[in-house]
């Protein structure tokens, strides 16, 4: 089978510029994919990070100006994978976060930085690098969710586009007085359109015109459609329900594996979990927890935000306390959230630990020595915290919204006595359900080997990219064979 040609589109891409999943996505998919026979070439904004991490740079295309300033294309590659950075040091010549100035507010110029991203991803896919037209243009998430509109409004034959959604929960909304800055003709600002409330959706954008749409769980697919969850676009959604799908993320099983993971203080795997005693103790002495290996360990990687329930953690903290268990929190965010964590830190010491901020190697060893990992998230479109945690042996406590429903077995009756359990879930998300659910934890945990179980098919199960790549790799097929079929379909003479 040939090789299909994707151009991926999107804002961040890891290891080069991460602020969450999104990248960790976009970073494994390139891998996962070329086993399928897809070969993926990713565009991205050349924020400084990119450019530090971009190999062999060559420009591949200019422009004297685009949107303020001039502009180029460089291709190269990062970890073996192929990247087009789009280099605009007008916008996005900035160091830190890609979408928040220092202060924590939005760059005043994002809707224009964004716009860039898209119109240059439509412009490759209409083949202005000589050499190159992808069979298929995958967008991810409000960032670029221009692309399929410059490719509707382009005049020209445009390969098939699909629109992955990560997060409804962010809907890149500008005002409408932005239409002549971003060069889209006002017929596209209609309610069948980019027009939100009156203004201008980025999200709407790759809704209403991608050929298909995914999300990145079936559960979240299914929710979306509701008035619960939509956002507000659940009508659109509802109407373009024959186009959306749910595939469910996968994690780079080399990246996150115990048995190779340099990060941890001792290597482990599900043949011998020796090591996770190791690793427990280096986390309680890297958080200054007292080190006792028989207290149950909760431990939490996430941003710091209502969406992640973990006001709801807060509310049960002398839950937590009741029970004599230990919570370890790596994470940042909202700054009361930060604010209270630190206060319930320093009211329980010998409780409570949190590092305020990002550690990739913190992180693993959460993974690596948490007991437990909490994820109680009031939505969440797949997460991917707790299929590390799967792969590392932390048994998942989290909600039974989207992802998280589709990824963790509940340790009901039934799937204790069969093996199968691999976490717990709750619902609904209140800190009332958490707390029932904490004590189910602690009940679990002082069954050693019903736990130890639990732990084994967790660490069996498969989350890695292979299931989910094969997946995205039929979409893509079926996408290029539509866009062939409608080509061929086209009588001589109509307008493209």
């Amino acid at each position: 089978m040939p090789n299909l040609q994707v151009l991926s589109v999107s804002s961040e891409l890891f290891p080069l510029i991460k602020t969450g999943g999104l990248a960790d996505v976009t970073g494994a998919l390139p891998a996962a994919l070329a086993k399928e026979n897809v070969a993926i070439r990713s565009l991205l904004p050349a924020y400084p990070a990119v450019l530090r991490g971009l190999k062999d740079a060559t420009a591949v295309h200019a422009y004297k100006t685009l949107f303020g300033g001039p502009a180029r294309i460089l291709a190269g590659t990062s970890g073996g994978i192929e990247i087009f950075a789009l280099d605009a040091p007008h916008l996005f010549n900035r160091e830190g976060n890609p979408y928040v100035a220092s202060n924590g507010s939005d760059w005043p110029d994002n809707v224009l930085r964004f716009a860039a991203l898209g119109r240059v991803g439509a412009d490759i896919a209409l083949g202005a690098i000589g050499g190159y037209r992808p069979d298929v243009v995958h967008a991810h998430d409000w960032q670029a969710g221009l692309t399929a509109a410059y490719l509707r409004y382009s005049g020209q034959r445009a390969p098939g586009t699909v629109f992955t959604i990560h997060n409804m929960a962010f809907p890149g909304l500008f005002p409408s007085s932005s239409m002549p800055e971003i060069g889209l003709p006002w017929e596209a600002f209609t309610v069948n359109g980019l027009e939100y409330y009156d203004k201008v959706s980025f999200l709407k954008s790759g809704i209403v015109f991608s050929d298909r749409i995914t999300t990145v769980s079936p559960t979240y697919a299914t929710e979306i459609l509701t008035r619960d969850n939509g956002m507000g676009f659940d009508v659109l959604l509802r109407s373009r329900s024959q186009a959306l799908s749910g595939i469910l993320n996968g994690i780079d099983d080399v990246v996150w594996n115990p048995q190779t993971d340099k990060m941890l203080a001792k290597p482990y795997s599900a043949k011998s979990l020796k090591g996770r005693a190791e690793n427990k103790s280096a986390l309680q002495k890297t958080y200054g927890l007292p080190v006792k290996p028989e207290t149950l360990l909760f431990g939490v990687v996430s941003r710091l935000s209502s969406q992640k329930g973990l006001d709801l953690l807060l509310e049960a903290i002398p839950t937590l306390i009741d029970l004599d268990a230990q919570l370890v929190l790596l994470g940042s965010g909202d700054r009361w959230m930060e604010e209270a964590f630190n206060a319930a830190a320093a009211r329980y010491p010998d409780r409570i630990a949190c590092r305020i901020g990002y550690d990739e190697p913190i992180a693993h060893l959460i993974q690596a020595g948490s007991d437990a990992l909490l994820v109680p998230s009031r939505f969440e479109p797949c997460g991917l915290t707790q299929l590390c945690a799967l792969r590392y042996g932390a048994v998942p406590v989290v909600a039974r919204v989207g992802g998280l429903a589709d990824t963790i077995v509940d340790a009901n009756e039934m799937a204790v006595a069969s093996g199968a359990a691999t976490g717990l879930q709750f619902s609904p998300v209140t800190a009332d359900a958490l707390r029932a659910a904490l004590h189910r934890t602690k009940a679990l945990y002082r069954d050693t080997p019903g736990w130890t179980r639990m732990v084994l098919a967790g660490m069996a199960t498969d989350v890695s990219w292979r299931r989910p790549a094969r997946r995205t790799a039929d979409l893509y097929r079926a996408i290029a064979a539509d866009t062939e079929k409608n080509e061929d379909d086209t009588p001589a003479g109509a307008a493209a």
